[in-house]
């Protein structure tokens, strides 16, 4: 336990800000799932940019590295385009 006011807040703070964190990660990672399970290409193409979107938003807030995102971005996209091809 923290024997300082500081060191309490700093604790106080540190929770929410996991619980928060967790929370986009668990968002982040149905979506890309949903995504990933879907087979239609068309429905598969507005899955890709409302997770393009939340991997940016999650980047932007430190959650994740931005190269992480891009990297999966990126992964997922080559994914929907051979959804696409095929």
């Amino acid at each position: 336990m923290p024997h300082h006011k500081s060191c309490e807040k700093r604790l106080r703070q540190s929770k929410q800000l996991r619980a928060h964190n967790r929370f986009i990660k668990s968002t982040l990672r149905s979506a890309i799932k949903e995504l990933e399970a879907t087979q239609d290409p068309v429905e598969a193409g507005k899955q890709l940019s409302a997770v393009s979107s939340l991997l940016d938003k999650a980047a932007k807030r430190n959650v994740m590295h931005h190269r992480t995102a891009d990297r999966r971005k990126s992964r997922l996209a080559l994914f929907v385009q051979k959804l696409a091809s095929s």
